[in-house]
């Protein structure tokens, strides 16, 4: 059974259609690379997944629930968790502060609670505490917990904005363009970083990337979009000899 099934969303904003009839299956544990040339569409089709952006048409389903209208936050809880293209840390706080406010997802406990600093409250502030810690030793992130997140050298910055996604528990990690900025050394480590992550926390990865290497080297399959149309879907090996993915990239025909 697939875990993720997007079926035929289109999405248009005034007259123009940055995506159009695209549809996705997922299943438990996969890795899944989205390319295409910039401008296809790729995090259009991230922002309808996640509800920043509602379909015009089509449907979204995650684990059997419809999820196509749903708000972002209730997305994120029922375990869809993203990173975004520009890194978006809060660069003033810590590396720990930056897991404690995606785990302040999860508290149960009533904003009233939380101002009274009432025992069940500090309870639960203890124990997300303990677990943010954790998720960052987990990681190879324990040293620069108290450090101010902007002062981490850039990698690090991808590496952390992963666990911040990962303390919402997610089933799904979407990543969009992870390798962004890398030099190859950083693109190899973060290629074993999303496996381990992967088998660690059980998740399936739907990810955009533009560094061939790093959506060669790890995704299962791969979905080409250009101006907003999928035009190949398959292996890594089906996808570097497809035609119109070349002349996609190219802008040329392959026999010109």
């Amino acid at each position: 059974m697939n875990l993720l099934e997007v079926k035929n969303i289109t999405v248009k904003f005034g007259g123009l259609t940055a995506v159009s009839d695209f549809s996705l299956s997922l299943k438990k544990g996969e890795i899944v690379g989205l390319i295409g040339p910039n401008g296809a569409g790729k995090t259009t089709a991230f922002n309808a997944i996640t509800g920043i952006y509602k379909p015009t048409s089509g449907g979204i389903n995650f684990g059997g629930k419809d999820i196509t209208r749903m708000q972002p936050d209730k997305i994120t809880k029922l375990g869809i968790a993203r990173t975004f293209q520009n890194i978006r840390l809060f660069s003033n706080l810590s590396v720990l502060e930056n897991v404690l406010v995606a785990h302040h997802l999860r508290l149960k406990s009533s904003f009233a609670a939380a101002m009274l600093r009432l025992p069940g409250y500090l309870r639960e502030e203890r124990a997300m505490r303990k677990e943010a810690e954790e998720l960052l030793g987990g990681l190879a992130l324990s040293r620069f917990m108290d450090e101010k997140a902007g002062s981490l050298p850039y990698g690090q910055q991808r590496r952390l904005e992963i666990a911040r996604a990962l303390a919402t528990h997610p089933k799904i990690l979407l990543l969009d363009e992870p390798a962004a900025g890398m030099n190859p050394k950083e693109s190899h480590e973060l290629m074993e970083f999303i496996e381990e992550i992967r088998d660690k926390f059980d998740l399936s990865i739907f990810m955009i990337e533009h560094h061939m290497q790093v959506v060669m080297g790890i995704c299962e399959r791969i979905l080409v979009l250009d101006h907003g149309v999928t035009i190949a879907e398959g292996s890594p090996e089906d996808i570097q000899g497809n035609q119109k993915v070349i002349e996609a990239y190219l802008g040329v025909e392959t026999d010109a």
